[in-house]
């Protein structure tokens, strides 16, 4: 009997080795799938965003992407596996090119990486380079691989050249990224000072009109200073896509030319071992190189365009500049004393010299490849020139017709303006030698604010604006009053602060609660409260500085999440709460003791929490059960006069307070975007500033409701905080109190005697 594995004589049974392997190129085909998709994702967000030079967003050099990477290359590093037909050759040869674009791909998301991670990634993408060389290399010569040698020559020499370009660039991000983090600061303490300074505004410009401007200058400084876009800018990764290009021509030729000319090949009879799987693979990766090779060979064609701004046979000269940034890292590392101690004075003498000649052929090797890169670029305008000229003309004609046709309510709205903007070409941040760049940021980028602006329009939020438009008939954001009373203590000896968004979630569901409400105006309210929160949620983020209405914010979310998803306070059923025939009071009671109790079990439960130093530190639940027994006492005590009628009319008035406090926090919406922009590492920036405009889009139609109220403090610093809102109206209140009491008194001092004689 023989052993598993083994034939009857003893030998090895090798007969189902091979039965997987199709499977395995489905596998293959699989990972270049997913490649794909992410280079094609990619592609769609920058023509989406109008981002001509295509960040890395979704694929990026990183170990799922390399791991992706090294699956769907399989065959390149195959050795033993026989490929002996047409579509098997090509297949391999496929792969080798994929790398190829796979890495021009990965150039801009080096950008956004920390100096270990950079080192990490490609470090691990040369190993894998050079390995997959060495393979091709060991096929060429057993006869694996036995035909388009040359191609293999061009893309092997590309792929070495494309990981000399990665390596190049990288050493720049760290110069690059600590000099616009300098000239971010100066620049934006310019802006800020400009935008705060009221003396250069068009009295008659509205507010929103004012933060569309700062908003622009905020763009600029963080798009032009966006580490992917520098990388884009610079010449190595341009030469990146011309590289790119290249190997994709390559690949291009040898299909062309193994399809429609088959008598220049010879291939071979019989059948690989990977089967129908190795068409599928071509196909996939065919379409990948395609789709891969859109970005860039954009980046390639961008940065020649912007840097020639004028006819492009008259302004672009021949010209080698080396810039600083390229060699000052390798530079200062030479300069900087070995940190390991050797004992031997010889030794040390040695060692330093040693690595002075290697930094000294290091910074030979990157001007070599800066010169090369920049050659390039020369190189490619003479193939482009015309091309370029009509596509400049047809893109003028094209951007003349869109401003004339779809020009927004604030572009035609600061145009009648008597004030200008600004020169927006102070706030571009730009490298050494990029002079060109201002000129192409001012005159063709200066309308993205707008663009963004416009998308934002087409995604305002309905209900929450259908619940503001009740603000017309309120006077003066009173429910940010009358929803607390100062006669109702707390539940414990220390009162927790409130958040915007806490006494706005209890209200809404007490509002639920109510009975004989119907049930489409009850979905319509937490639909607005449901838009309104996003809103007040950012106005929070950006304006709690401190952060000391965290917990207080959590548990409103907390609370919200049980009311919108299945109408229920903690753990009392709302909707069965409705159907019950009470009067509102009662309701409010209920409530108001089931609060009660929950607050008295969780501090049972946990009686260290309501003891701490701060009463903002408290457990959500305490937070919870706090407001809800403050704010129903508060309105038990207000239905003592008569308000609280019925279901309908309670409904109508918790409604308006509703409105009220949540009109009162979109007052500092302002503020809030002003703040998005001045918070955030160089590498979401941008991302911070574009989202800052699309809200400015967005809440166009709040902004309009609210500039017709009336405020009680003209300093926008006062009324960040409900709390301090409230502490203001109270002050204001007693104000106009003492000065009515006083005119009264006054009044009656001076108002003539009556005198009555009675005989």
């Amino acid at each position: 009997m023989g052993r598993t594995g083994c034939t009857i004589d003893g030998s090895l049974d090798d007969s189902k080795f091979n039965q997987p392997i199709p499977w395995i190129g489905l596998y293959v085909a699989a990972a270049s799938a997913a490649c794909a998709i992410a280079m094609a994702i990619d592609t769609l967000h920058g023509l989406r965003y109008k981002k001509i030079w295509f960040p890395s967003k979704f694929f990026s050099l990183n170990a799922t992407s390399l791991t992706l990477l090294a699956v769907a290359t399989k065959l390149s590093v195959d050795l033993n596996t026989s490929m002996p037909q047409r579509q098997d050759q090509l297949a391999k040869l496929s792969s080798t090119v994929f790398i190829c674009t796979v890495m021009a791909n990965f150039m801009p998301s080096l950008g956004n990486m920390e100096s270990k991670e950079l080192l990490a990634n490609l470090v691990a993408l040369g190993i894998f380079a050079i390995t997959v060389i060495v393979n091709i290399c060991i096929q060429l010569g057993t006869g694996v691989i036995y035909v388009f040698w040359r191609e293999y020559a061009v893309t092997m020499a590309v792929m070495i050249i494309l990981l000399a370009l990665m390596i190049s660039s990288a050493l720049t991000i760290p110069m690059t990224k600590s000099y616009f983090d300098l000239k971010y600061k100066k620049k934006h303490k310019l802006a800020v000072k400009e935008c705060n300074d009221k003396s250069n505004r068009c009295p008659s410009q509205k507010a929103s009109h004012r933060l569309k401007e700062d908003l622009t200058k905020y763009w600029i400084m963080a798009h032009t200073c966006n580490p992917q876009f520098v990388m884009a800018r610079i010449a190595t990764c341009s030469a990146s896509g011309a590289f790119c290009l290249l190997s994709t021509a390559t690949l291009a030729e040898a299909m062309i030319h193994c399809f429609f000319m088959p008598w220049d090949f010879k291939f071979c009879a019989g059948d690989s071992d990977y089967k129908w799987s190795t068409t599928l693979i071509l196909i996939i990766q065919t379409v990948a190189i395609a789709v891969g090779t859109v970005a860039p060979a954009s980046r390639w064609f961008a940065t020649i365009n912007f840097r020639c701004p004028k006819r492009a046979h008259k302004a672009c000269k021949k010209k080698f500049k080396l810039e600083k940034y390229w060699t000052l890292k390798l530079k200062q590392l030479k300069e900087c004393p070995l940190e390991s101690r050797l004992y031997s004075r010889f030794c040390r003498k040695l060692a330093h010299n040693l690595k002075g000649k290697v930094l000294d052929l290091c910074i030979w090797m990157q001007i070599g490849v800066v010169f090369l890169s920049k050659q390039v670029r020369f190189i490619s305008l003479f193939f482009i020139i015309r091309f370029l000229i009509s596509y400049r003309s047809f893109s003028n004609m094209i951007r003349r017709l869109n401003t004339s046709n779809s020009m927004s309510l604030y572009d035609s709205e600061l145009e009648s303006q008597p004030n200008p903007m600004q020169d927006l070409g102070r706030f571009v941040m730009h490298l050494e030698g990029e002079e060109e760049f201002i000129h192409m940021m001012t005159t063709k980028n200066c309308d993205a604010t707008g663009h963004w602006i416009r998308m934002g329009q087409k995604q305002q939020p309905k209900h929450a604006i259908q619940l503001l438009e009740k603000l017309k008939s309120s006077k003066e954001f009173e429910g940010v009053i009358k929803f607390d009373s100062d006669l109702v203590h707390s539940l414990d000896s220390e009162e927790p602060p409130n958040c915007w968004a806490l006494p706005v979630v209890t209200l809404t569901s007490i509002a639920v609660a109510l009975p004989k409400v119907d049930r489409d105006l009850v979905k319509q309210l937490i639909n607005s409260v449901h838009e309104a929160l996003k809103y007040i949620n950012f106005i929070e983020d950006n304006l709690d500085a401190k952060k000391d209405l965290i917990n207080v914010r959590k548990a409103a979310e907390v609370l919200w999440v049980g009311v919108d998803l299945h109408y229920k306070w903690m753990d009392v059923d709302l909707h069965q709460l409705s159907l019950q025939d009470k009067c509102p009071k009662v309701i409010f009671e209920e409530l108001a003791e089931k609060a009660k109790q929950r607050f008295k079990e969780f501090k049972e439960k946990d009686p260290i929490a309501a003891l701490r130093e701060n009463a903002s530190k408290w457990p959500t639940n305490l937070l919870v059960a706090n407001s809800m027994y403050r704010i129903c006492q508060t309105l038990v005590l207000s239905s003592d006069s008569g308000e609280w009628e019925c279901g309908k009319t309670a409904f109508e008035k918790l409604s308006a307070m509703i409105t009220e406090i949540a009109g009162a926090c979109f007052t500092n919406l302002h503020h809030a975007i002003s703040e998005q922009c001045h918070q955030s590492a160089i590498e979401e920036r941008e991302d911070r500033v574009r989202n800052a405009i699309l809200l400015l889009g967005k809440t166009e139609k709040i902004l309009e409701i609210l500039e017709q109220q009336p405020l009680p403090s003209s300093n926008p610093e006062h009324l960040l905080y409900i709390d301090h809102w409230r502490m203001l109206s109270k002050r204001k209140d007693l104000l106009e109190c003492n000065s009515s009491s006083t005119k009264t008194d006054t009044a009656s001092s001076n108002s003539p005697d009556l005198y009555l004689t009675i005989d």
